[in-house]
């Protein structure tokens, strides 16, 4: 029998167990794929802690790259031996898992299963981000927190490559030249420095149309200070913590946007999980778009992964080797 890592109760990186598990009788609309990467992302802590709610016993993680071993009779457009990655469901943390064809996507031949797996779901958060929430042009300023992170990197790199003027966050020393070899103009250390009276200063008062935040808790306050009238602000994280409860007229005085969007909503069908996918795959393969691995864990090494996750001692992608 495969082995994976389940949770019984909801709570620390403790309560990750190692077991074997027995998979049950394939379904027709169903693939069955041996893992060789698995991607680490910020909601598998969310979902393992008890912030966003499961029902245990149950497996963790939505993101993975692998083989197909098997198809469901009703599967046509994947074959045995294909290389593949999705992102769904809460059964990735494992050596091999069977998920609905539906999530899965072919990748391509330049692409490998440690990038493919690394960088689909927080490419795909850059994509729908950039090109379908903020619609961002050459001319945008835009600040985006978290700017070392899996998906920053991915993010502002992109957004470079767009011909955006790119201000990024970070939270260490460390992370600042990252922040700057991957797309940003500007680098603000918010442990440091009051990133909103940065921001004004490099805007020369003006403020910026998009702000992207996946901190959450601790940058909401200055971040509603650094929009320009009917800016956007896109939260779509909370890594330092939830928004407290918001009272709306605070964004009356600039008449600014608000939107708390998740990928999920935005590779909804088939054709939007498609053209997302292949958006990303066609950046990482024209060279715009570069994925840093820099952190590898054996699977079962996984509470080690999430604790470093969540005391924000990692940068760029981390993967999980089966």
């Amino acid at each position: 029998m495969p082995n994976a890592i389940r949770i019984h109760e909801q709570g620390g990186p403790e309560v990750m167990r190692w077991e074997s598990v027995d998979l049950p009788e394939l379904g027709s609309e169903e693939i069955r794929i041996r893992h060789t990467a698995i991607g680490l992302n910020f909601i598998d802590t969310y979902q393992r802690s008890g912030l966003y709610p499961l029902n245990p016993p149950c497996g963790l993680g939505k993101e993975a790259a692998g083989v197909v071993e098997e198809v469901g009779s009703a599967v046509k457009e994947f074959k045995k031996g294909d290389r593949v990655v999705y992102v769904g469901g809460t059964s990735a943390y494992s050596e091999v898992s069977q998920i609905a064809a539906n999530l899965v996507v072919p990748i391509p031949d330049d692409v490998e299963d440690e990038v493919a797996a690394a960088s689909m779901l927080k490419g795909m958060t850059a994509e729908y981000l950039l090109r379908r929430i903020g619609r961002v042009q050459a001319d945008d300023v835009i600040l985006f927190h978290a700017a070392a992170g899996g998906t920053g990197l991915i993010a502002c790199q992109w957004a470079k490559a767009l011909g955006c003027t790119v201000i990024g966050t970070v939270s260490s020393p460390a992370k600042e030249s990252l922040a700057r070899d991957n797309g940003c103009d500007f680098v603000i250390n918010y442990e440091q420095e009051n990133f909103l009276d940065q921001v004004m200063e490099i805007t020369n008062g003006k403020g910026v149309r998009l702000v992207y935040d996946s901190v959450g808790r601790d940058t909401f306050e200055g971040t509603i200070g650094c929009l320009s009238p009917r800016g956007l602000f896109v939260s779509f994280g909370q890594s330092s913590g939830p928004v407290p409860p918001v009272d709306l007229r605070v964004f009356n005085p600039k008449s600014l946007f608000y939107t708390r969007p998740t990928l999920f909503s935005y590779v909804a069908t088939r054709a939007e999980l498609l053209d997302s996918s292949q958006a990303l795959f066609g950046a990482i393969g024209s060279g715009k778009v570069k994925i840093s691995i820099n952190q590898r864990y054996p699977l079962r090494e996984v509470a080690q992964a999430h604790a470093d996750l969540e005391g924000r001692r990692t940068t760029g992608s981390t993967v999980l080797i089966p």
